[in-house]
């Protein structure tokens, strides 16, 4: 790709223009990130005020469902868990900022139709993300508790230390964050001209199985009919990048 220099004066906005040098791409790229930063420190800091509401009501709730044990095993276990806690969630609150920036980084290289619909991008791809923790959150996160609180001996009480539960709460809701970015990437890779309906339709077969696993994998040691409820949603998002990837080869 190649980045074209977009300035406008007024608003340092980008507009079709001359080719940036390699310096101006760096001094671009180093506002993108320092704006990005800008906007995870403030939502760090809202979640700072909220820090309590966040551990106790939120984040506990899957332990208190599940009715597993928690543990701190370290003597400054829990200030270095709440300070993880407000700088992962100030990323969370930040989503659509660091979208909005990462697509206008990209924006130069894109074409002039293709720029207008940064904005839609931004909002559906935080969407999508906000989706997938909520998802996890709601659904898969009690699953997983549930089966590693009651699994084992009834002679052996399971406690779980509290950074390795926070650990797992925080890395699964991420990871589907980012696995119902699906669609978006779908859109995106198809606007490049590097994947195709045809090509998803080709290898759906072979989409289903990977998914299947990768449901299996998510909920260790749980039913089949679990692993399927979990698969269901992931197979659903992959035909929806089927119908976005048609849509965006009709508007090319």
């Amino acid at each position: 790709m190649t980045h074209k220099k977009i300035t406008d004066n007024k608003s340092g906005d980008t507009n079709p223009g001359v080719e940036m040098t390699f310096l101006e791409h760096l001094e671009e790229l180093r506002w993108r990130i320092i704006y990005s930063i800008l906007g995870v420190v403030i939502g760090a800091v809202i979640c700072g005020v909220f820090l309590d509401f966040l551990v106790d009501v939120v984040l506990l709730k899957p332990a208190r469902e599940s009715g597993a044990a928690l543990q701190n095993l370290k003597p400054f276990g829990q200030l270095f868990l709440y300070m993880q806690i407000a700088i992962i969630g100030g990323i969370i609150i930040s989503i659509p900022n660091l979208f909005y920036q990462l697509w206008k980084f990209i924006a130069p290289a894109l074409r002039k139709n293709e720029r207008k619909y940064i904005l839609s991008i931004v909002i559906y791809s935080s969407a999508c993300f906000l989706i997938g923790i909520g998802f996890a959150y709601f659904i898969m996160l009690p699953l997983t508790m549930k089966f590693a609180a009651q699994f084992g001996s009834s002679q052996i009480e399971n406690q779980f230390a509290i950074d390795e539960y926070m650990s797992i709460i925080i890395s699964v809701m991420l990871a589907a964050g980012l696995i119902f970015e699906l669609p978006m990437i779908s859109f995106f890779l198809t606007k490049l001209g590097i994947l195709t309906p045809a090509i998803m339709r080709k290898f759906r077969k072979h989409s289903i199985v990977v998914i299947m696993i990768a449901a299996a994998l998510l909920t260790p040691g749980t039913d089949p009919v679990s692993q399927v409820i979990l698969a269901v949603p992931l197979v659903l998002l992959y035909e929806v990048s089927i119908l976005i990837s048609k849509l965006s080869v009709k508007k090319s």
